[in-house]
């Protein structure tokens, strides 16, 4: 009973994190601040969704296959996620700011 209250809380929970994720990639502006919280979100969504179903499987086979799964995706996700923004600035695509954020010299409280 309990394996399948945390087995159910954290499939919902790594739902939840997913939808997050993609309104992100709806309402984010460029493509690096989509990538980001797409990247981030995701990965932490998909550990969540295999430990619930590891959860669910209990000790067996299933479970160490879900590990192999997970070892995976803890490499290839922010790499892949890395190699897409890396390849979108090197094709020319700049990041959307909408202005400098370095501060004056006046609000460092050089020239005092």
């Amino acid at each position: 009973m309990v394996w399948d209250i945390l087995s159910w809380f954290a499939i919902l929970t790594g739902s939840a994190f997913l939808l997050i994720g993609s309104i992100g990639l709806v309402r984010l502006p460029d493509m690096f601040t989509r990538s980001h919280a797409t990247g981030v979100t995701e990965t932490l969504a998909t550990y969540l969704l295999i430990l619930g179903m590891a959860f669910q499987a209990g000790l067996s086979l299933v479970t160490v296959k879900l590990i192999v799964i997970a070892l995976f995706m803890f490499f290839a996700s922010p790499t892949s996620t890395h190699a897409l923004a890396r390849a979108a600035l090197d094709g020319g695509m700049k990041p959307e700011v909408d202005e400098d954020r370095r501060p004056d010299d006046r609000e460092l409280g050089a020239g005092k």
